[in-house]
């Protein structure tokens, strides 16, 4: 594994996969133990990246699977083949988390297909370079709080109804909600509502027996990075750290299992950091 990647930039949200070079490695680890045999799981943003990750090793463990993807067919159509690779049974579901409606469709095709929802992973982000804070439109923040928080917001109020005593909701932070990102401001602002919500919700759903919890993953190799970043920025990304380079998907995602197998049974609330040693303050 290189201690850093070759510089490329990409000019489209959220990134492409297959336009990477080399593309992150979404490949489970370890061979399954059927810790989520019978389990439905609906993850949002699920085409590429941590979602890819966490929807493969799913399926290698026995979940049934609702993919979320915003527009990236090629990307999202290769998911379903690796998961049915798997032994894995998925559906893709094409649309924006940032629209209530949406969300609603979502959850009920999840039910329509297999029957139940059991965990709910919020995954879905979008981010943008801001060299100054004047470049933060109105029509630009709301856009980057539409996905990143409103849409989880979303999911859960379609979800909820359908969740029993043993859900999970497992959502997607970052390192920058706790030591922020200097050219990442909207972007960081909700990563930290994530941690709220999810410490909120937690509570909430504490006396249901439904847990919430959230994966804040560092440097991690996926589309975002060169979507985001300049092509020297991502030539340097990840090596700051003191692990001295970027993480992959498939390192990030036995975090998600936990939280979604009966191992984390007497976790709520709480935050697991993925992020090289970067240390933040929780």
């Amino acid at each position: 594994m290189p201690d850093a990647m070759p510089g490329q930039h990409q000019d489209v949200q959220p990134g492409r996969q297959h336009a990477m070079y080399p593309e992150p490695d979404c490949a489970p680890l370890y061979p399954g133990s059927g810790r989520l045999e019978g389990k439905v799981a609906i993850i949002t943003g699920g085409d590429s990246g941590i979602g890819r990750a966490v929807a493969l090793l799913f399926a290698r463990e026995g979940a049934k699977l609702a993919i979320g993807y915003l527009e990236e067919d090629r990307d999202a159509e290769e998911t379903l083949r690796l998961i049915e690779e798997e032994g894995g049974d998925a559906i893709l579901v094409k649309g924006d988390i940032g629209d209530r409606s949406f969300c609603k469709s979502f959850v009920n095709r999840t039910l329509e297909k297999f029957g139940k929802l059991d965990i709910l992973v919020n995954n879905a982000a979008e981010q943008h370079v801001r060299e100054e804070l004047d470049e933060v439109s109105e029509e630009d923040m709301t856009r980057v709080f539409k996905t990143n928080i409103f849409g989880y917001f979303f999911m859960v109020q379609a979800a909820l109804d359908h969740l029993q005593e043993g859900a999970r909701i497992i959502n997607t932070s970052s390192i920058v909600a706790y030591r922020g990102q200097a050219q990442l401001m909207d972007y960081s602002m909700t990563k930290g509502a994530i941690v709220a919500l999810t410490r909120s919700l937690s509570s909430r759903l504490a006396d249901k027996k439904i847990l919430v919890n959230t994966v804040a993953p560092g440097p991690i190799w996926t589309p975002l990075i060169p979507a985001s970043f300049p092509e020297d920025k991502v030539a340097e990304f990840g090596t700051s750290v003191p692990l001295k380079r970027p993480g992959q998907p498939n390192e990030v995602a036995p975090a998600y299992l936990f939280l979604a197998c009966e191992d984390s049974r007497y976790m709520t609330g709480q935050t697991i950091h993925v992020d090289g040693g970067d240390f933040p303050s929780s």
